[in-house]
């Protein structure tokens, strides 16, 4: 963790911070999806927090600059657990300044902390920003393993049957 800055996790007292984080990761990756703040804070609080979700937040000077949503699942390899993460989020201003491997780095703490074996994301194809930033890491890309999502349609005519 750089000195300046701060990783926790985030517990319902963030909701403020955590609406500004979600809303800049709408604006960044779905520009065609526009919900309000309000609806945003809603979800965290009836869907994201309830969820088994947990989230880090990461602050300089006391102000939000950057989220990671992750979960522990089981089972894992041998009789520890996956910690897996959903999001890393760093705000624009704040890219390149540490934050994200600040929070790689506390993800990994945690999971060794819990016994879990390894630490698992995906990453968008079409996101080359993300891709390089992983790859100088030293994460490892995972050629053998196929990403399937159900979605729309499909995902409601599954859940019909």
């Amino acid at each position: 963790m750089t000195d300046s800055t701060t990783i926790r996790l985030a517990t319902e007292a963030d909701l403020e911070a955590l609406t500004d984080l979600f809303h800049a990761i709408f604006h960044h990756y779905w520009e065609q999806e526009r919900p309000s703040r309000a609806e945003i804070g809603r979800h965290i609080i009836q869907d994201i927090l309830p969820s088994g979700c947990e989230i880090l937040i990461a602050e300089r000077a006391r102000r939000a600059v950057g989220v990671a949503s992750f979960a522990v699942l089981y089972p894992g390899p041998g009789l520890g657990g996956q910690l897996t993460m959903k999001d890393l989020f760093v705000i624009a201003e704040e890219r390149g300044g540490g934050v994200g491997k600040d929070l790689l780095s506390h993800l990994a703490k945690i999971g060794v902390a819990r016994g879990c074996l390894r630490l698992d994301w995906t990453a968008e194809s079409s996101n080359p920003e993300a891709l390089a930033y992983y790859d100088r890491l030293g994460a490892a890309r995972v050629a053998e393993k196929v990403y399937y999502r159900l979605d729309g349609d499909a995902l409601r005519r599954w859940a019909r049957d």
